[in-house]
């Protein structure tokens, strides 16, 4: 097999922990072990200890995680983009449609190399969610959309993310590459799964039902708490399992003390070893997703590694290729559909164990076989590709043009904070400038960042 260079961009990384990063990391792996040669470009992260068998180059970044969960990179750095030119490179792969594909863009112009961008997230949704003004996120989303439409193949994880992407205005074509699992096929041993029960008290005989992932109200949450009220009120027991951490933790926690389920929940944070996750899998019953946020769902195919079986929202982008009643129990978006699943089968989990079995055999996939069918791909797209000269400085243009943008929106409808907006639109005329040598005003654009945050967002 032809060996490639692969250049690999995305905002998060680890020991950052999240779908994305994991899916970066595991491409990374592969291409290294089996295929090819790897560099990751990744923002800064204090603590960061890249100790892989592939390079991992870091550039300059600023802290908006009380923002958006992670740090920003500014990939206009002359000594860090000169990296680049080290390194021979047949392709570049993005997975994340803004800061990284905006870096993805100017090392294509440096080494004539075309670029693949993999969409992983519905952005409107997490733009919502830091944004609260309308004319910001569509002016936020209008900036995501035109970053894209220069790259040369867009991915997406499923047919949903993809169409997602189109209802933001993306005009181009895609092709779905669905992501792997990097846990073996099988369940944790059963020495594993008993001391897992026993830390968390649950060897009583009671069904598990388990939930992995960011604890925020759009993964589906309420809809888990409200069925389990209607559950309890029926009278049947269970332990419910919540494996992850997010900004809406101290809500959801209230939210259940106020529904009287506190003695049946169980929340453990964020589990960031492999093999005790798979264990938190295997001692469950049934996982539950209710989530039509997320786009792909590798939560989904990690419980079927471990033989768990999920319930998941009919028509969302993670019950895609699924079938009801065979590898997962598809409901309606709403609390009572789940609580019916979980009534009917009371005390008797047979049913559940059915669907996971089934769910194992028919759902699961690797990662080494996710990334080699996206490795020959890479090869068409090599193929293919013809080399259009750009403009860098235009790229750099683009990407503070879009703070001028918001800085404009504000200034016409708030009236008194036209002097921030003059000072913002200098700074980023400041930068563009200045886009050669840009960590030495990392301190003063995180100051401007954070002052921006402060006021307006």
């Amino acid at each position: 097999m032809e060996k490639l260079d692969v250049c690999l961009v995305n905002d998060s990384f680890p020991p950052v922990i999240d779908g994305v990063s994991n899916a970066v990391f595991n491409y990374a792996s592969v291409i290294q072990r089996d295929l090819g040669n790897v560099i990751v470009a990744t923002p800064e992260m204090p603590g960061a200890e890249d100790n892989y068998d592939f390079k991992v180059l870091r550039y300059p970044s600023i802290d908006t995680t009380k923002a958006v969960g992670y740090r920003t990179g500014i990939p206009f750095n002359a000594s860090y983009l000169s990296q680049f030119n080290d390194h021979h490179i047949d392709i570049i792969h993005s997975h994340c449609p803004i800061t990284s594909t905006f870096l993805a863009r100017i090392i294509r112009e440096q080494c004539h190399k075309p670029i693949v961008l993999t969409y992983h997230t519905k952005f409107d949704i997490d733009i919502s969610k830091a944004i609260e003004s309308k004319l910001l996120q569509q002016m936020a989303i209008n900036a995501l959309v035109s970053n894209i439409q220069p790259v040369d193949e867009v991915w997406a994880v499923s047919r949903g993310a993809g169409e997602n992407l189109r209802s933001l205005g993306y005009k181009g074509d895609y092709i779905v590459m669905h992501n792997g699992v990097d846990f073996t096929r099988g369940a944790a041993g059963s020495e594993k799964v008993a001391a897992f029960r026993a830390r968390y008290g649950l060897n009583d005989g009671k069904p598990v039902y388990l939930f992995v992932g960011r604890l925020m109200w759009y993964k589906g949450i309420r809809i888990i708490v409200d069925a389990l009220k209607e559950v309890r009120r029926q009278g049947i027991d269970f332990h419910m399992l919540f494996v992850g951490d997010g900004l809406d933790r101290k809500e959801i926690v209230a939210y259940i003390e106020q529904s009287g389920l506190t003695d049946s929940c169980i929340f453990t944070g964020s589990i960031s070893d492999r093999d005790e996750l798979k264990t938190a899998f295997s001692a469950s019953d049934l996982f539950l997703f209710p989530s039509t946020f997320d786009t792909n769902g590798i939560v989904v195919r990690e419980a079927a590694a471990a033989a768990l079986g999920s319930v998941l929202i009919r028509n969302s982008c993670a019950a895609e290729d699924t079938v009801d009643g065979v590898n997962t129990i598809q409901i309606e978006e709403n609390a009572e559909s789940l609580a019916r699943v979980l009534i009917q089968a009371g005390d008797n989990t047979d049913y559940f164990h059915r669907i996971g079995k089934n769910a194992q055999e028919q759902l699961y996939i690797s990662w080494s076989e996710a990334v080699e069918k996206a490795y020959e791909r890479y090869k068409i797209v090599i193929e293919k590709y013809q080399y259009k000269p750009r403009n860098p400085l235009d790229i750099s243009d683009s990407f503070f043009g879009m703070w001028s943008d918001i800085s404009q929106a504000l200034s016409k409808s708030r009236r008194n904070r036209q002097e921030f907006v003059q000072k913002l639109k200098d700074t980023a005329e400041e930068i563009r400038q200045a886009s050669t040598m840009i960590s030495y005003r990392r301190t003063e654009i995180q100051e401007y960042f954070d002052d921006f945050m402060d006021r307006y967002l």
